[in-house]
């Protein structure tokens, strides 16, 4: 057997079978690609029932096939799917069976945009299970708004088409810059410091705004702090990052979401215009309105002049009324109080009937007669008790050990007190307590006729 792989054959034309050309080939790869990192996008990927994985990693001119036995894939936390970039980890090979030179994967990350992607989603669904994208946490925008804050870099295009759509349609609406980093390193913790102080500043809205870019050029925006800091402030947020197909963190979290930085000022800046417009448009509808009621109001007036009387007339009527009522509450009176009278007096003589003078003398009468039965039934009960006592006693006295050792019998006790009924129970030589009718007795065995004795003579 051969042991070096990259032994030559030799020259007498060695023939080998397609076994021995494939474990040498496969002896060969392993030893030269024992550990090698490759970087590719995955594509083909199958997961059978054994928990093994397999699929073919790609790049734009070539491809080799991948496994990522189940002990090792169990160590992957990312979900894999086609598509996704990787970086993979592991020694090449060839499945001998059929000859497939392949890569024995051991370790897996994500790679470039495929980690930057499989992160912003775990934070989406972080911040989604929690509720901050719930619709009903989300503010309504301001219908005419006077202060706006605008969250953005001093220096790019953003900033000059923002203010640009405000000149144009509501220049009177004052705009305040709260400049920020919107790219890098220090970007983050400047969004952050930025959002809370434009918040603490009384505005009427914010606008988040950055131009287009990479997905790591917009990384800033997708970041837990900066999500946490637009969901905890106070003022309606309109999320303007990147261009109309860029998605962001950001975005799901503030209270609208606009394609472009120039809609999210177009979205808070009332037009002008319009507004012009419909204020004639009102005060044409307020002239009419107005016009229409005066007339309404005037036929009403003449109808109620012509429907008017004199007032002294009004007076004798409301005279003649009050009369009327007086007389009526005369009457009303009187009949009230002779009910009452009369069902006082009802109620004087159901009184005078059931005066608790005579309960109180039968009351007296029964405690008197109790009092004198109840020294008497205690004297009965306490002879009858006595008696029984008295007959318990000697019942008790007849069954009592006691009294058996009184007519000349004795316990025998062993040293823990246990009472001795069988003579296999001793043995020579045990100290044993008599107990008698009168005092105790310290006796020794002397013989149990069980088993021979074997006392000392000198015990």
């Amino acid at each position: 057997m051969i042991t070096d792989p990259f032994q030559r054959l030799g020259l007498d034309r060695e023939v080998l079978s397609v076994s021995q050309l494939n474990n040498r080939a496969r002896r060969l790869l392993e030893d030269v690609f024992a550990s090698v990192w490759v970087e590719g996008e995955i594509s083909n990927l199958a997961k059978p029932a054994s928990g093994h994985l397999y699929f073919t990693l790609k790049d734009s001119q070539a491809q080799v096939r991948c496994a990522l036995f189940r002990q090792n894939a169990a160590r992957v936390r990312q979900a894999l799917r086609d598509g996704l970039a990787v970086k993979v980890r592991g020694r090449v090979s060839l499945f001998e069976g059929r000859g497939d030179y392949q890569l024995i994967v051991d370790a897996l990350e994500p790679a470039g945009d495929g980690a930057l992607r499989l992160a912003f989603e775990a934070l989406k669904e972080k911040l989604a299970a929690e509720g901050l994208f719930a619709a009903e946490r989300k503010r309504a925008l301001p219908a005419h708004p006077r202060r706006i804050g605008i969250v953005s870099s001093p220096t790019g295009a953003v900033i000059r088409d923002i203010v640009s759509v405000f000149r144009r349609r509501a220049p009177l609406v004052e705009l305040c810059l709260v400049p920020t980093a919107v790219q890098g390193r220090e970007a983050t913790g400047q969004i952050v410091r930025a959002l809370q102080l434009a918040d603490r500043a009384g505005f009427d809205a914010l606008i988040l705004a950055r131009g287009g870019g990479s997905l790591e050029d917009l990384w800033c925006f997708n970041e837990e702090v900066v999500a946490r800091a637009i969901a905890a402030s106070q003022t309606p947020i309109v999320s303007a990052v990147g261009h109309e197909t860029d998605v962001s963190i950001s975005d799901f979290v503030a209270d609208v979401r606009a394609p472009t930085p120039s809609a999210a000022a177009e979205l808070l800046a009332p037009d002008s215009s319009e507004l012009v417009q419909r204020l004639n448009s009102l005060q044409r509808r307020l002239q009419l309105y107005i016009q229409g009621r005066l007339a309404r109001e005037h036929m009403r007036l003449d109808g109620l002049r012509r429907r008017m009387r004199h007032p002294g007339e009004r007076l004798r009527q409301q005279a003649q009324r009050l009369d009327d009522l007086e007389m009526r509450l005369q009457r009303a009176l009187e009949r009230r109080l002779n009910d009452r009278r009369e069902r006082l007096a009802r109620l004087h003589t159901r009184l005078a009937g059931q005066h608790p003078e005579r309960a109180l003398q039968l009351l007296r009468q029964r405690l008197a007669s109790l009092a004198e039965r109840l020294p008497r039934a205690m004297r009965e009960g306490l002879k009858e008790r006595r008696l029984q006592l008295h007959s318990q006693v000697q019942t008790l006295n007849v069954v009592s050990p006691l009294a058996t050792l009184g007519r000349g019998y004795s316990i025998l006790l062993d040293e823990h007190g246990r009472a001795i009924r069988r003579a296999v129970d001793t043995h020579p030589g045990q100290r044993l307590k008599a107990r008698l009718g009168e005092g105790e007795l310290d006796v020794r065995v002397e013989d149990n006729h069980v088993q021979p004795a074997t006392l000392s003579l000198l015990d």
